[in-house]
């Protein structure tokens, strides 16, 4: 009982000058309740954890030990709970055991990939890739948008039909692989319309594409289809009669006046633009199409590069007009009329391209296909994309919408522009 009380005692001594009761380092005795002076921070108390630790010569419990607590009574014997003596101290006092730190040098740790940093605000951004991504044709960012004129934001995709006696109309304009990659807008405008009602109707479908390098080609392209849609639509009923007669030169005459017209007005908006004019132009092809079943005449006009093809018994047909078809060009009725000499032409009177007219006679099972340039290089340049359309759009009847466009997007690799696609299907 003597050797229980005074290990008991020398232990109750330890936990006091570990813990403390408000003695300080020397403890107080039993039963002090007074206050101490020492201050209770969380390192003041750790020092004072080690210097008990040092005076009583023991070492600091490893971490994640607990420490030494009193034996309980087995459930067998009930002998009453006793403590275990602790262990004379040592010879020499073993100094206060150090905290472990985390190591943090070289293989510590394994390493894990680094977050790009962006760019410091105001940093100029890394100039946009010369190519599109070789994967799927995915949008990629949005053109940039001004909050005071979103009227002039063009949407990625752009996707229309209509059916009108014998004829059934898809049309489709998608930005290239390259635009989206770069987050540029689509250059090539759409326009489908229909003037007058019943068989008297006139359907025009207008496709023009900006310049590449050109400020405002998106809208330029735009302006261009509006302008010729509107001029048309003045002039639809006598278009319309001239188309059902037949008269060939008639509807040159006026067509070829009404498109100097429209890059008249677009000269005139380059120079409110303060751009010079081939800096606000575009290229414009057109179909006119009587909604009379009984006229199957179709009539093409425009200036610029594009194509114009006949899908026949599966085969592709070149109806692009060629040289012997450009006729001179006329004069101005007014001479104050500003029309220059040539359509698309610069301010100074540089020829541009010329005006294009072609009327073709559909048959029954024909597919006629106007497209801009993005579309015309590849099926022209590429035998096995060409070859692949043609048996696409040569199954008994049209297609949907939605599988027109699906096949009027397949990749051709060096083929990034974008494409308009306006094909009708004759029954």
């Amino acid at each position: 009982m003597k050797q229980q009380g005074t290990g008991r005692g020398h232990e109750d001594d330890w936990w006091r000058r570990l813990y403390g009761d408000g003695g300080g380092a020397g403890g107080g005795a039993a039963g002090d309740t007074g206050a101490s002076d020492a201050p209770d921070t969380l390192d003041d108390r750790v020092a004072s954890a080690l210097r008990a630790l040092a005076a009583t010569g023991r070492a600091a419990p490893a971490p994640g030990d607990a420490p030494e607590r009193p034996e309980r009574p087995g459930p067998a014997t009930g002998k009453p709970p006793g403590r275990t003596a602790p262990p004379p101290p040592p010879a020499f006092p073993t100094p206060p055991a150090p905290i472990p730190l985390q190591a943090t040098g070289p293989g510590s740790r394994p390493a894990t990939p680094r977050r790009p940093v962006p760019p410091p605000r105001g940093a100029p951004a890394d100039p946009p890739p010369s190519a599109p991504p070789p994967d799927g044709p995915e949008p990629g960012p949005l053109p940039a948008a001004d909050p005071a004129a979103l009227d002039e934001l063009v949407p990625d995709t752009a996707l229309d039909g209509a059916r009108y006696g014998s004829l059934t109309l898809r049309a489709a304009s998608r930005r290239g692989d390259l635009a989206r990659h770069r987050g540029d807008a689509r250059r090539d405008a759409l326009l489908t319309v229909r003037f007058g009602s019943g068989r008297h109707a006139l359907l025009l479908v207008a496709v023009a594409t900006g310049p590449p390098a050109g400020e405002g080609a998106a809208r330029a392209a735009r302006d261009a289809c509006t302008w010729i849609g509107g001029a048309v639509g003045r002039s639809c009923t006598r278009l319309a009669e001239d188309i059902r007669t037949d008269q060939r030169e008639a509807l040159r005459s006026g067509l070829q006046r009404l498109t100097d017209r429209g890059y008249g007005t677009l000269r005139a908006r380059a120079q409110e633009r303060g751009l010079p004019p081939e800096r606000y132009t575009a290229a414009l092809r057109c179909l006119l199409l009587p909604a009379d079943p009984e006229c199957r005449t179709r009539v093409f006009f425009g200036v610029g590069p594009g194509g114009l093809l006949r899908l026949r018994d599966g085969a592709w047909q070149d109806l692009e007009p060629t040289a012997p078809d450009h006729l001179p060009r006329h004069a101005p009725a007014d001479p104050g009329d500003p029309t220059p000499p040539t359509p698309g032409g610069s301010a100074d009177g540089t020829p541009a391209e010329p005006f294009l007219f072609r009327t073709a006679f559909a048959r029954p099972g024909d597919m006629l296909l106007l497209c801009s340039a993005g579309l015309a290089e590849p099926l022209q340049q590429d035998r096995v994309f060409a070859a692949r359309l043609a048996a696409e759009w040569s199954a008994p009847g049209p297609p949907g919408l939605t599988d027109f466009l699906t096949a009027a997007q397949l990749r051709v690799e060096g083929h990034p522009k974008d494409r308009t696609a306006v094909a009708v299907w004759e029954s």
